[in-house]
């Protein structure tokens, strides 16, 4: 889902939500590879670039593959705990058959820095939680992209808030839900580019201008070691992105992430798979959109390995590769992941 910009291209970056790791030993308490299970908030990003058929104005709210490797169902001990993504991708724009659009490279990095707070209260039932987390980007795209396009544009994309986590554990069953807001606060936005011109180093906006929720919902089935767990994101633009002349309203987006892991010891492996839908249009009226020809969709699949640390210091790495993608940016991403209790 992405808006074509300026050259006709478009330029994208998707932040997320995320839960840590994700298995329990059969008949013992949940080891940290649980921690952050439905609860260490989606927030990496990636900065991607699209073709001529395309939607959604700029940044895509959930981090594609984000969830991978995570016990979205579950979660963690009560107590304070930090998660640190750091997300490399490299993206091409694809168009509405599927076909490489030349010229369209680019190179993202997103440090996401998480804190979640597991209270130890129960509300119906549930172990409650809370999360915040505050991404920054950093992009590099082909010259061709026109106006605005280039390297070296670090950047604050939106704060997002979890207010509130439910995780019930159903014997080896656990199922979450929860709600993220992405607040307007980024410290540079599309329409700063499209109306007046404002280029921050030569780079792209660093996040969206407009208000977003995202109802989330997480189920893990936890067994001797096993991690099965679906981590499912429906994002819904709440405000548009406005400014003189402009104004536009992205469309919504479901999301998934599936995990299949095994924790032998300290070690885990497995595979992760995501997709993305566009499940409704963009709207636009301003002069400087072009309305999109085709919703977005996205599908791939990697590795996970994971490694846990004597002193209780989670290491996860994931790389995934698209095998189908549409009227969006594809290729591959590779996210290390760090988590540790305070």
């Amino acid at each position: 889902m992405l808006i074509r910009i300026l050259a006709g291209l478009s330029v994208k970056i998707c932040y997320a939500k995320q839960f840590l790791l994700g298995s329990e030993t059969h008949g013992g308490p949940a080891p940290m590879k649980r921690v952050l299970g439905a609860t260490a908030l989606a927030l990496a990003g990636v900065m991607s670039v699209a073709g001529p058929a395309s939607a959604m104005e700029l940044w895509d709210p959930h981090l594609r593959g984000v969830d991978e490797g995570l016990a979205a169902g579950a979660l963690p001990p009560p107590g304070v705990y930090g998660v640190f993504n750091n997300y490399w991708a490299s993206f091409n724009a694809y168009d509405n058959n599927g076909k490489k659009v030349p010229g369209t490279g680019l190179q993202a990095f997103v440090a996401v820095p998480i804190a979640l707070w597991s209270t130890g209260i129960k509300v119906l039932g549930a172990d409650f939680g809370m999360a915040i987390a505050q991404p920054f980007d950093y992009t590099s795209a082909q010259p061709g992209y026109g106006t605005g396009v280039g390297s070296g544009n670090w950047g604050l994309f939106n704060t997002v808030l979890v207010p509130g986590i439910l995780s019930w554990t159903l014997g080896d069953f656990h199922v979450s839900t929860s709600l993220s807001m992405y607040l307007p606060t980024a410290t540079s936005t599309l329409s700063g580019l499209v109306v007046h011109g404002h280029n921050v180093n030569g780079g792209l906006p660093s996040g969206n201008g407009y208000f977003a929720v995202q109802p989330d919902f997480g189920v893990s089935w936890l067994h001797d070691g096993w991690n099965l767990s679906a981590s499912l994101h429906l994002t819904v633009p709440v405000t548009a992105s406005n400014d003189t002349g402009y104004s536009y309203k992205s469309g919504n987006q479901f999301s998934g992430d599936y995990t299949a892991t095994k924790t032998l010891g300290k070690w885990t492996f497995g595979l992760g798979v995501h997709q993305q839908n566009q499940v409704s249009p963009d709207s636009s009226n301003g002069p400087n959109v072009i309305a999109p020809k085709g919703n977005a969709v996205n599908f791939g699949l990697g590795p996970i390995v994971g490694y846990t640390f004597g002193n209780g210091v989670e290491l996860q790495g994931i790389w995934n590769h698209d095998v189908i993608v549409r009227n969006d940016v594809g290729g591959d991403f590779f996210n290390v992941r760090l988590v540790t209790a305070f």
